[in-house]
This record gives structure tokens, C-alpha cells and sequence, in this order.
């Protein structure tokens, strides 16, 4: 029985951290480790409370206004390559995606990233998973935009260049930030809780929160 949750849709637009790869457990260790370290001391609960779904612009500003401890030149870099050290030594989609990206594409359903993550970091944890062929050339990060999330700019782009109005755009968002981008730039948006985020914290999705992918295409 279908739930209609695609009914007038055109283009999906998926969030990739947290909804289509299995990053949202490591990020938030490898950031405490390093907030720690800089004399912020933040748990991972304390850092997806704080950053989730948000751009890498926005976290280094936030690490220099509250950082006890000088912020390297290359903190940043030490990040992205702390973080792609944990998700290579185990590299996991979130579950059923493959599953769910077969659905879509047997009803010729047209799907791309728009994602707070640099270029580089998203098609790195695309590959390792086995996902870069399905999205290669539909992939969009923050880097492509003056504002990242919560601000509409990045969905908007993305539809742009998918040729898609904003209305026909279903958007898949595991953050508040992006649930936020999505009301912003008119665009019904489904909250992910499969993952680490809390249900509740994706209670203005217009079209309800699920925690199993496959339930997007029933």
C-alpha cells in the first residue's frame, strides 16, 4: 500500500551524512576528540546537537569563537582526514539504500545529493560505499553556494541544475539545519530517523519522519 509520501514529486533530493552513508556515528567522535583537544571540551551528542547537517565554514567560525587554544591553519584538513580514517576502516550506506534507490529508479524517478560536505568528502564517501556511479554529475555541496544550511540556498541550486520547480522537490534530511534549508527554499521535506537523530528533533518535516528508507517508495 503505497503512503503516498511521493505523490507530485519530480526530483528527490537526499541529504548524504546521516541518510545515504553511515557517517553520523564517527563525525561527531572525531569532532569531540578535536574540540576536546582545542580546550572545548563537547560530547557527540554535544556536537550533533551543535553542527548537525551544518557547513564546514560554519563549524571552524564556531571552533574560533569558543576554542581556548589557537585553531590551526589546517584544523579543517586534520578533520576531514581524521573522519575519512574512520569511515574507510568500516564504510557502511545507511540501511536499505540500495533498496530504495532501485525503487526509485524502476518508477524513472529522478534522485541527486545536496549536502553540507565538500565536493571532495562526499564523492570520497560515495565511492567507498559503492554509491558514486548512482549520483555521479547530480551531486551538490555547500561549496557550490554563498550559505550552506539552514539557509534554502544549496536545495534551490540543486534544483536549478536539475531543472526541477522547488515545489516538485521531495527533500530527505536527517538535521534540523537541513529540515530548516527545506521549508526555506518550498520544498516538502521527510525527516530520516534511522540513524542517530532523534525523531524529534525532525518534528516540522511536512511530510513525517521514517526510519526505514524503503518506506519512501511503498
Amino acid at each position: 500500500m503505497s503512503t503516498g509520501l511521493l505523490d507530485g514529486v519530480g526530483l528527490v533530493v537526499f541529504d548524504c551524512d546521516g541518510v545515504l552513508v553511515d557517517t553520523e556515528t564517527i563525525g561527531p567522535r572525531v569532532l569531540s576528540a578535536m574540540t576536546t583537544e582545542l580546550g572545548w571540551p563537547l560530547s557527540p551528542d554535544d556536537i550533533r546537537r551543535l553542527f548537525l547537517g551544518t557547513s564546514e565554514p560554519y563549524l571552524l567560525a564556531e571552533m574560533r569563537a569558543h576554542a581556548t587554544e589557537p585553531v590551526p591553519e589546517g584544523w579543517l584538513a586534520e578533520y576531514r582526514a581524521r573522519l575519512r580514517a574512520g569511515f574507510d576502516a568500516a564504510p557502511h550506506t545507511m540501511p536499505h539504500v540500495r533498496e530504495m534507490l532501485d525503487a526509485l529508479d524502476a518508477r524513472g524517478l529522478p534522485y541527486c545529493v545536496a549536502s553540507s560536505g565538500a565536493h571532495e568528502r562526499i564523492r570520497h564517501s560515495l565511492t567507498a560505499t559503492g554509491l558514486w556511479d548512482r549520483f555521479a554529475g547530480r551531486v551538490f555541496s555547500a561549496e557550490d553556494v554563498a550559505h550552506g544550511k539552514p539557509e534554502p540556498d544549496l536545495f534551490l541550486y540543486a534544483a536549478e541544475k536539475s531543472a526541477a520547480e522547488p515545489g516538485d522537490c521531495l527533500v530527505v534530511e536527517d538535521s534540523p539545519a537541513g529540515v530548516t534549508a527545506a521549508l526555506s527554499a518550498g520544498m516538502p521535506v521527510v525527516g530520516y530517523a534511522g540513524g542517530p537523530t532523534p525523531a524529534e528533533w525532525l518534528t516540522e518535516a511536512t511530510r513525517g519522519v521514517l526510519t526505514d528508507l524503503r518506506t519512501l517508495t511503498r
